[in-house]
C-alpha cells in the first residue's frame, strides 16, 4: 500500500470546513485541537469535533491532533479516540517514548499513531521515539522546532534534522517521514520547491494548511516522467536480461538500482 503523501490540517472549531477538506483529495485530514485553536476555545473545538465524528462515521482518512501530554486538555482530547470516526491520533510535542507508549495503549489496534517532532529534546531522543511499538509515522513540526532551537530559517538549516528523521524512520522500518508546512499560501512555486527539497532529502509526505496546497504536494511526491521511464527501462532490462552484467543508460544495474526502480514503479500504482 502506498504511504499517504498529503496531510491537511483543519481547525477543530470549523466544522463547516471538515467535509471540504475531505473533498480536497488529501490523503489524510487532521482535525486540529492544538495550534489552530485558542486556549479559550479548546473545549468548544473538542465538542465540535466529537459531534461531527459521531455523524460522519468511520473514515480511514480522518486523524485528530490532540493537545500535548503536558497540557490540561490532553486527556479530554484523547477520549475522542474511542469514536469509530477517528482513524488515528497525532501527538504534538512528542518528546518521550513513554508518552507515546501510553497513547498507543489507549487506541484500538487499527488506529494510527503519529509522533510530531517539534523540539530539540525530541530530536535528541528520536531513536527511542521511532522505536515505539505501534507507531505509524514521524512528522516534522519544523516551525515549532525553529522556535525551540533558535533557528531562523526552516529550509537549509533544518536539513540535518530532515536527514536524521529519514534515517531513524528507515532504521525503525517506518514510512518516510512527513515534512512540515509551507506558510506561503498563494505561492505555488514556493510550495513546489519546498516539496522537491523535502523529497530530495528522503521525506515522503508533507503537512498542508490549506486545501489548495494538496494537489501540488501530491504531485510533487510522485516520480517524475523521467524517473518513471528510467525505472521501467531498468525493470524491462532485468526481465529480458541474460546471466551476465546488465546496463541501462550506460550504467551497471545492481541490486540497489533494481530496488529503487521497483519502488518508483510501486509509487505509480
Amino acid at each position: 500500500m502506498k504511504a499517504a503523501s498529503s496531510y491537511l490540517f483543519v481547525p477543530g472549531e470549523r466544522a463547516e470546513r471538515f467535509d471540504k477538506a475531505l473533498a480536497s483529495g488529501a490523503d489524510r485530514v487532521i482535525l486540529d485541537l492544538e495550534d489552530a485553536v485558542l486556549p479559550e476555545a479548546k473545549a468548544r473545538a473538542r465538542d465540535t469535533v466529537h459531534d461531527w465524528l459521531e455523524r460522519h462515521g468511520a473514515d480511514a482518512r480522518v486523524l485528530v491532533r490532540v493537545n500535548g501530554v503536558d497540557t490540561p486538555w490532553h486527556e479530554d482530547d484523547l477520549s475522542i479516540a474511542v469514536l469509530p470516526g477517528v482513524a488515528g491520533i497525532m501527538l504534538p510535542k512528542a518528546e518521550r517514548a513513554s508518552d507515546l507508549v501510553r497513547v498507543r495503549a489507549s487506541l484500538r489496534d487499527s488506529q494510527a499513531l503519529y509522533a510530531l517532532i517539534e523540539t530539540v529534546d525530541a530530536v535528541v531522543r528520536l531513536r527511542e521515539i521511532a522505536a515505539v511499538a505501534g507507531l505509524t509515522r514521524l512528522a516534522f513540526g519544523s516551525f515549532d522546532f525553529c522556535s525551540d532551537a533558535g533557528i531562523g530559517d526552516d529550509r537549509a538549516p533544518l536539513d540535518p534534522v530532515r536527514t536524521q528523521l529519514v534515517i531513524e524512520s528507515r532504521h525503525a522500518r517506518l514510512p518516510a517521514p512527513v515534512d512540515g508546512v509551507t506558510l506561503a499560501l498563494g505561492d505555488e512555486a514556493a510550495l513546489a520547491a519546498d516539496v522537491s527539497h523535502a523529497r530530495s532529502f528522503g521525506m515522503g509526505a508533507k503537512l498542508c494548511i490549506h486545501p489548495r496546497q494538496v494537489e501540488t504536494v501530491k504531485r510533487g511526491f510522485l516520480p517524475s516522467e523521467a524517473e518513471s521511464a528510467w525505472a521501467r527501462r531498468v525493470l524491462d532490462a532485468i526481465a529480458q536480461g541474460s546471466a551476465g552484467a546488465i546496463a541501462v543508460d550506460g550504467k551497471l544495474v545492481d541490486r540497489p538500482v533494481v530496488e529503487r526502480a521497483k519502488a518508483i514503479v510501486a509509487q505509480l500504482g
